[in-house]
């Protein structure tokens, strides 16, 4: 949970105690979260509660098992969930969001089919990113950035797995 905890830190920055007590675990919706189907606020109450309650994985049923990734937190869930149309009962969590980690689908061609554009595309690497809300408000002379964007990729650590889901980012200007 520690590491989950540092995946998550730039949260802390933004919430208030209330974001975290406010979340029902009963009302988790973990493939809209991957999906980009959230806003900011939902994912930021579901992360604090998950990082900041004690027992908050037991709850759900998932096991933390080894990433491989200094950069992701990974969970084995109990029951298969499905993302993209795809079936996956693994899950992986960067500092920004959840990502499904799907098997049977090669990363540029899941791009493809959720027309994410490709930043990097090489044999051994792929990197795509979409905008799917880009928007800044002013909060009482604060100005608040909110950036999702759908994010699919491979990494080292997953070889032969395509992992997707959802970046969610406010920043304070």
């Amino acid at each position: 949970m520690r590491r989950l905890g540092r995946c998550l830190a730039p949260l802390v920055l933004l919430a208030t105690p209330a974001v975290a007590e406010d979340f029902d675990p009963a009302s988790l919706d973990l493939a809209a979260l991957i999906e980009c189907r959230a806003d900011v606020p939902a994912y930021n109450g579901f992360a604090l509660w998950l990082a900041g309650e004690p027992g908050a994985v037991g709850k759900l049923g998932w096991k933390e098992v080894a990433a491989g990734n200094p950069f992701l937190v990974q969970y084995e869930l109990p029951t298969k969930i499905r993302a993209f149309g795809r079936e996956t009962t693994s899950i992986v969590f960067s500092a920004t969001g959840p990502m499904a980690v799907l098997d049977g689908v090669a990363a540029p061609d899941l791009a493809r089919e959720l027309d994410v554009p490709a930043t990097i595309s090489t044999p051994d690497k792929f990197l795509g990113e979409k905008v799917i809300v880009e928007s800044t408000e002013d909060a009482g002379g604060v100005n608040l950035a909110t950036r999702i964007t759908l994010n699919v990729s491979t990494v080292e650590s997953h070889p032969g797995k395509t992992l997707a889901g959802c970046s969610y980012a406010l920043d304070v200007k």
